[in-house]
């Protein structure tokens, strides 16, 4: 492609997405996610950097939603889903981090019961008590402003 004089090959463009990737990536999960990513590189170094730039260089840096709202999806979603705790905890720790309370996590939860059953939520809510007792050990037992 050519660009005002410059070439952009598509590794280039590629680079810009990893590298775009990454600064979501650590809005969103601090230094939790880059670890994330250096575990995953280091047998799965392909599907390492497309979870970079997809999810985070491409969706979540699109300028629409916040990352506070998209947190607030993705926690839905993976306790809709009911199958993949693992990542639910990442990113109910990622909205503690973007800035949403434990109060509101809860909330979020407690919605899927309506439309993902009383066991998706229940595993959810389970989910968020580790993460919550987690993150009150790492900083200092005190509250995030949440109130559950």
């Amino acid at each position: 492609m050519h660009d005002g004089g410059k070439t952009t090959t598509q590794a280039d463009g590629a680079e810009t997405r990893y590298r775009r990737g990454l600064r979501v990536l650590s809005q969103v999960d601090g230094t939790a996610g880059e670890r994330v990513v250096a575990r995953l590189a280091e047998f799965a170094p392909d599907f390492a950097r497309l979870l970079v730039e997809f999810p985070f260089g491409d969706v979540y840096a699109r300028p629409q939603l916040g990352l506070r709202e998209r947190e607030i999806a993705t926690i839905a979603a993976l306790t809709a889903m009911g199958t993949a705790r693992p990542q639910l905890e990442v990113h109910i720790a990622a909205g503690l981090h973007v800035g949403l309370t434990r109060e509101e996590i809860m909330e979020v939860i407690m919605q899927m019961a309506v439309y993902a059953g009383f066991p998706a939520a229940l595993n959810g809510l389970a989910a968020a008590r580790e993460v919550f007792g987690r993150h009150a050990a790492e900083h200092g037992g005190g509250h995030d402003g949440g109130g559950a």
